[in-house]
């Protein structure tokens, strides 16, 4: 996609702190980083939001995230480290290109979490359950 910043990145007219290069794969530092070691893992190609990718090349793009998490690891000495992938601006997705956080943590780090977790009322589960599982293709 032409105006899309992550596109330019991978076609090289941005340049960037370069970490892994593969057919469908490219991973980077981000410049924005809420940690040291901060990375960004991305499909070469455009797709939006996860849920538009083909399932083969998003398995081909998530086989490279235990390696990149290890090696983040490893290099910043970090105690734990958050995957994060958001899909669609009101998940806080700013840019409209899939992309996999690799967020370095420790422990009084400044990054945190709002997860105000609730309870669902009696038989909600189930139900959504039964719809979300109606709702899978076959052989999902």
């Amino acid at each position: 996609m032409a105006d899309c910043i992550f596109c330019k990145i991978v076609a090289g007219e941005i340049p960037c702190e370069k970490i892994l290069d593969t057919d469908v794969a490219f991973a980077f530092m981000d410049i924005g980083p809420l940690a040291e070691g901060h990375v960004l893992l991305i499909p070469r190609a455009h797709y939006e939001t996860l849920d538009a990718m083909p399932a083969e090349e998003a398995g081909a793009l998530l086989r490279h995230l235990p390696a990149l998490v290890n090696a983040v690891r490893d290099v910043t000495g970090c105690e734990g480290v958050n995957v994060l992938q958001n899909n669609g601006r009101v998940a806080h997705q700013v840019v409209p290109h899939v992309h996999f956080h690799v967020i370095p943590r420790n422990p009084g780090d400044e990054f945190h979490f709002n997860w105000p977790a609730g309870e669902y009322g009696e038989g909600r589960m189930q139900d959504l359950g039964e719809a979300i599982r109606r709702a899978l293709p076959r052989g999902s």
